[in-house]
């Protein structure tokens, strides 16, 4: 079993629909609420995790970060609504989304570069894939 299908199982368990619309709506509205994926690099920058989210983006190995230090970095602002929206903690969503933002960011910057003028590339496609490893 690979990562995203834990998370994507722990996810159905935590009070959501389940599966990989769950996974969607947390990236997406992840990336929506922080500005779009450069504004998400932007606050994960001020949050003390710029070396791990550059790592994210470059085309060398993914730096980890705990729940808790993304829970830092975002904050409530971004993280509040999502875990009400889904019915899940916001510790609960911080400790998933640490899990996932490396592999989703990395497969959204596969050049090792955020998109050129702000253009946001197919979530839902990219997600798709990734779901089937």
């Amino acid at each position: 079993m690979g990562l995203f299908d834990a998370v994507v199982g722990a996810l159905g368990q935590g009070g959501g629909a389940g599966g990989q619309p769950d996974l969607m709506k947390i990236v997406m509205g992840l990336v929506q609420q922080a500005g779009g994926l450069e504004g998400l690099m932007a606050k994960l920058q001020q949050g003390g995790l710029g070396e791990a989210a550059a790592s994210w983006v470059s085309t060398g190995q993914n730096m980890p970060v705990s729940g808790a230090q993304l829970e830092s970095a975002l904050g409530g602002n971004l993280l509040g609504p999502l875990s009400q929206q889904l019915g899940l903690g916001q510790g609960d969503l911080a400790g998933s989304l640490a899990k996932m933002l490396p592999q989703v960011i990395d497969g959204l910057t596969p050049n090792g570069q955020l998109p050129a003028g702000g253009a946001m590339p197919d979530l839902g496609g990219l997600l798709g894939s990734l779901l089937k490893r």
